[in-house]
């Protein structure tokens, strides 16, 4: 059976499920975060101990600005509620991604939830943020040279933001791309992709897909 200690979510489809529902984009996200916070207790029941999120992209600052201003309006307020739980619970959170764009004020929260929750280690909560696979690489490359290290696979890795494998990579949404998300760090990941629009993803399905991951065989490349 596979040990599953990493998890990466493609957190899509929010936007469709509200429109499919005749309501807003932003009721979508909001209904996103209810089922993250499923999600959340469900890795913790499963002794999964990385949960890496996908919730902003690099490309995604091209959307139109009203919805921009929503998303991070809602990053905000989940900080304040992460401030007190995460600690409560055992969570750790761990920021990933260029945040020298996000706005000042918002860049201290996550810093301050960051410090908060250092010590805790039951479940990790990677957060990736103004987040591109490409743009993490080159970033790595750069800190590799200024270091003055070797530019190798190892050194390389260990500049990542994120320098930890994935083993199971979970996209929702019904597209079956991974969308420049941990590029490196999924080099064997398992895949699946599931057509549920990620607010209607039940604990059940989830489990179920889990289930699968830890029934399959991994080669890594051998």
């Amino acid at each position: 059976m596979n040990e599953l200690k990493h998890l990466a979510i493609v957190m899509d489809g929010n936007r469709r499920w509200a429109k499919a529902k005749g309501f807003l984009a932003k009721l979508g996200y909001s209904q996103g975060v209810k089922t993250l916070q499923k999600i959340m207790k469900v890795c913790i029941e499963e002794n999964i101990s990385n949960l890496s999120l996908f919730a902003f992209s690099t490309e995604n600052w091209k959307r139109p600005q009203d919805e921009i201003d929503f998303i991070f309006e809602l990053l905000n307020r989940c900080l304040d509620e992460a401030l007190e739980q995460f600690p409560k619970n055992n969570i750790k959170l761990r920021a990933i991604g260029d945040l020298s764009r996000i706005d000042k004020d918002l860049r201290e929260k996550i810093f301050l939830v960051e410090k908060e929750t250092r010590a805790c280690n039951l479940l990790c909560v990677n957060l990736a943020i103004s987040y591109g696979a490409r743009d993490e690489i080159i970033r790595a490359v750069k800190r590799t040279l200024e270091k003055g290290l070797e530019l190798n696979e190892q050194n390389l890795s260990q500049n990542l933001d994120l320098p930890l494998d994935v083993d199971l990579m979970l996209r929702v949404g019904n597209a079956k791309r991974l969308s420049n998300f941990l590029l490196w760090q999924c080099s064997y990941a398992e895949i699946y992709f599931s057509e549920t629009l990620f607010p209607s993803l039940t604990k059940r399905e989830f489990k179920k897909i889990i289930k699968d991951f830890r029934k399959r065989e991994r080669t890594f490349g051998r």
